[in-house]
C-alpha cells in the first residue's frame, strides 16, 4: 500500500473528500441569499425561475457524467467539477443581471451533476466497506459542520456587507478545488447496468407508489422553499435584522439531527399516522404564516416545516426501499429521484411568481401544495391498507381450502 505523509493512500482520499466538504459549506451569503439576489435585481419569480432550469439541467447531465467518470475516472471527473463550483462562486459574486445569476446556475448544475455520485463511488473505494457507515456519516457531519460555522460567522460578514458575503465565499472553494489534485485514482469499472426501460416500466406500473412519490416531490418543493428561499422575506416582515439570519440558520443546521429518533415516533404512533401528522404540520405552518407577522412565531414555524421534513425521510426512504422488489433498486432509486426533482422544477416558477405577489400569496401556496401533498399520502397509505388486508384474506382463503374445518 503506498502512503502519502505516512497516512495511506485511500485513507488520503477519505480526509480529502471530508475537507473538500467541509470547505464546501462555507457559504457565508446562504443565510441572506435571497436577500443578496433580490438587492442585484432579482425578482422572486426570477430566483425560482433559474432554480427551476437548474433541476432540468441536472436531470438532463447526471447520465453523461456517468459516463464520463466511468471512461476517464472518478480524479478527473472531480477537479473538473470542483472548479466549475469554483468558477460558479466567483460568477456569483460577479452577478448583477438575470444573464449572469442563470450563467452561475448552469454551471452549478454542471458542477453539481459531474460530483454527484462520483464522490461517493470515489469515497467507498477508498474506505473499509465494513465501517462505510462510519465513514459515511463522519463525511456528511464535515458538511454540515462547515456550513454551521459559516452561518455563525455570516452575522458578523453581513453587518460590513452583503457583498463581502459572496466574496469571502469564493476563497474556501478555489481550495477545494485544488484539494482534488491530491486524490489518488481508484479503479473504477463500469458494471453492467438493468436496462432502463424495464426499470422505468416498473416504476410507473405501480400507480400508488406513484402518487406516494409525487407527494414527496411536492412537500419537498415547499420545504425548500419555505426554509430557503421564502424564510428570509418572512423575518425581513417580521422586522428581523438581516445580521441575525446566520445564528437563525445556524440553528436550523440542528434539525436534521432529529431524523435519528423518527424509528421511536413510528415504533409508538406507526408509519401512517406519524406521516399525517408530519404533513399536516408542514400544510398548517405554511398558512399559519401568511398570516402573521410575530419573529419568534415565524422562526418557530419555519423550523417546525424543516423538522417535520427531516422526519419524515426515514420514513420515506424505507417505504421506496421496501417498494422495491427487483434486483434493480439504484437505478429505480434514482427514477424516484428524478420524478421529484421534475415536481421541483415545475413548482418553483409558480412559487416565485406567487412570492412576487406577496409573500403571503407565497405561503398560501406553498400551503396548498401541502395539503394536496397530504391528500396523496393518505391515498397512498388506504390503498396500501386495503391491499394488505386483500392479500391477508385470500391467504386465509387459500388456508381454509386446503384445511377446511
Amino acid at each position: 500500500m503506498l502512503f502519502f505523509g505516512g497516512v495511506q493512500m485511500s485513507k488520503r482520499n477519505f480526509f480529502l473528500m471530508c475537507a473538500i466538504v467541509f470547505l464546501q459549506g462555507f457559504v457565508f451569503y446562504g443565510p441572506i441569499a435571497t436577500v443578496y439576489r433580490q438587492a442585484r435585481g432579482l425578482s422572486m419569480y426570477d430566483i425560482f425561475l433559474i432554480e427551476s432550469i437548474s433541476l432540468v439541467l441536472m436531470l438532463v447531465l447526471e447520465i453523461p457524467w456517468g459516463w464520463f467518470a466511468d471512461r476517464f475516472g472518478y480524479k478527473p471527473t472531480l477537479v473538473i467539477s470542483n472548479f466549475l463550483f469554483f468558477l460558479s462562486k466567483i460568477i456569483f459574486y460577479k452577478a448583477h443581471s438575470f444573464g449572469l445569476f442563470l450563467l452561475e446556475r448552469v454551471i452549478l448544475a454542471l458542477s453539481i451533476s459531474g460530483i454527484s455520485g462520483c464522490d461517493i463511488a470515489l469515497l467507498y473505494a477508498s474506505i473499509d466497506k465494513r465501517q462505510s457507515e462510519k465513514y459515511f456519516g463522519m463525511y456528511e457531519a464535515a458538511s454540515t459542520l462547515g456550513f454551521f460555522l459559516a452561518s455563525l460567522a455570516s452575522t458578523a460578514i453581513v453587518g460590513v456587507s452583503l457583498d463581502l458575503a459572496a466574496l469571502f465565499t469564493v476563497f474556501p472553494y478555489g481550495l477545494a478545488w485544488i484539494l482534488t489534485f491530491f486524490f489518488h485514482e481508484v479503479e473504477c469499472k463500469a458494471e453492467r447496468k438493468p436496462a432502463l426501460l424495464s426499470s422505468l416500466k416498473y416504476a410507473f406500473k405501480d400507480g400508488p407508489m406513484l402518487i406516494f412519490i409525487i407527494a414527496v416531490g411536492l412537500v419537498t418543493q415547499v420545504n425548500h422553499s419555505a426554509t430557503v428561499f421564502l424564510n428570509q422575506l418572512q423575518y425581513i416582515k417580521s422586522g428581523i435584522d438581516p445580521r441575525y439570519f446566520g445564528i437563525i440558520m445556524a440553528g436550523m443546521q440542528l434539525l436534521p439531527v432529529l431524523s435519528a429518533k423518527t424509528y421511536a415516533i413510528t415504533g409508538k404512533l406507526g408509519q401512517r399516522l406519524t406521516m399525517r401528522l408530519l404533513f399536516g404540520a408542514i400544510a398548517a405552518s405554511c398558512f399559519i404564516l401568511s398570516r402573521t407577522i410575530h419573529p419568534a412565531t415565524s422562526v418557530l414555524l419555519v423550523a417546525i416545516i424543516g423538522a417535520s421534513y427531516s422526519l419524515t425521510r426515514p420514513i420515506i426512504l424505507d417505504i421506496q426501499n421496501k417498494s422495491i422488489t427487483t434486483t434493480d433498486r439504484a437505478t429505480l432509486l434514482s427514477i424516484y429521484s428524478m420524478i421529484i426533482d421534475v415536481v421541483g422544477a415545475v413548482l418553483n416558477p409558480a412559487i416565485g411568481r406567487a412570492a412576487d405577489v406577496s409573500i403571503e400569496t407565497a405561503f398560501i401556496v406553498c400551503g396548498i401544495i401541502a395539503a394536496v401533498s397530504f391528500i396523496l399520502v393518505n391515498f397512498y397509505f388506504n390503498f396500501s391498507a386495503r391491499r394488505a388486508n386483500y392479500i391477508k384474506n385470500g391467504m386465509q382463503g387459500e388456508s381454509s381450502k386446503k384445511c377446511p374445518v
